[in-house]
């Protein structure tokens, strides 16, 4: 079970072996949403059709939301690989300068054989002391080209790193877009079946939301569990009558995960971004013990996300066309309760 984790940006060192399981991770949720059934035509029953389409739509953009975040960590790594190569490639062309002015200085004071340099001299004492001088040089020399082997094969090493990092960010980026065409076709799709219906069944199913002033549901006397839960439902319920976007992460609309990422970060708290994620930010409790700030899941896969505020209420973003507002918090089958 983790506890609260701060947002931090991913360096370039993290291991191949964790960016494989990322991948893998992408992988299989790629191929879960492509094993989707089709929507079937509707058969007498449209409004539980449609609810049917938001609640696959709101799967593939938890998806979206988790392919999106790792292109953006990929396209830091890309970043800080790029610099990295750029201040070595730097580094060895300094070297192969300094090499190559000592080499010439070499061969010009370094011309004659040494016995016959020293026949020539006018001063033999002055000759071994510039002889002793030549073999330091040399020797130093000799370092100096190990360092370069040994930069040159770390360069050569950061390009392949940095290789595997760009065919993981291409394929990351696949990922997104795949999973944007998905979202768009479900949201599509139960546009078109809620246009279908009477304008009577069409407003009911879009229902207002009760977060207006003059009708706030009564949220009893329950105390959030801590100051960064009291600072989250406060920034939950400033953020009521705000559209549904998915994707979103406000501060102008949000998607389920989006408000409670960034509900808890005006709290101080780093949230993850998906709401698969967000049921292991804290610890989890039985609903009968639910208070105001926790983190309230639904369905079998956590596919949803609301804020638990009291009186058997939450605070959630519905789906695209319901702005944010209060639901009862058994409004759909609950997966689990996270105190963060």
């Amino acid at each position: 079970m983790g506890s609260h984790r701060r947002l931090a940006p991913s360096g370039f060192d993290r291991g191949a072996s964790v960016a494989g399981i990322a991948v893998c991770v992408m992988s299989a949720a790629i191929a879960a949403l492509a094993a989707l059934p089709a929507a079937a035509a509707p058969q007498g029953d449209t409004r539980a059709e449609v609810d049917r389409l938001y609640a696959q739509a709101e799967k593939a953009t938890e998806a979206y939301n988790k392919a999106d975040e790792r292109a953006d960590s990929l396209r830091d790594d890309v970043t800080t690989a790029q610099d990295e190569i750029a201040r070595q490639q730097e580094r060895i062309n300094t070297m192969r300068d300094a090499l190559g002015s000592l080499a010439g200085a070499q061969y010009r004071s370094g011309g004659l054989v040494p016995s016959l340099a020293l026949l020539l001299s006018d001063n033999p004492d002055d000759y071994l002391d510039k002889a002793a001088a030549l073999d330091r040089i040399t020797a130093h020399q000799a370092g100096e080209l190990k360092d370069l082997q040994l930069a040159m094969r770390d360069l050569a090493q950061k390009r392949e790193e940095a290789t595997g990092r760009f065919a993981e960010l291409e394929r990351s980026r696949k990922a997104v877009a795949q999973n944007k065409r998905t979202v768009e076709r479900k949201l599509a799709k139960a546009q078109e079946l809620l246009n279908s219906l009477p304008y009577a069944e069409r407003a009911a199913y879009d229902r207002a939301s009760r977060s207006a002033r003059g009708d706030m549901p009564d949220l009893g006397g329950a105390v959030p569990s801590s100051a960064r839960a009291a600072a989250a439902v406060a920034a939950a319920r400033s953020a009521l009558g705000r559209p549904y976007v998915w994707g979103a992460t406000g501060p102008s609309g949000f998607d389920c995960s989006g408000l409670m990422q960034w509900s808890y970060a005006r709290a101080g708290v780093g949230l993850p971004r998906t709401s698969q994620e967000q049921r292991y930010a804290g610890r989890q409790v039985p609903l009968s013990q639910a208070r105001p700030g926790d983190l309230v899941t639904y369905r079998s896969d956590a596919s949803h996300v609301g804020m638990y505020v009291g009186n058997g209420q939450v605070i959630h973003a519905p789906y695209p066309g319901a702005p944010v507002r209060y639901d009862p918090v058994g409004m759909m089958p609950i997966s689990s309760v996270t105190r963060v």
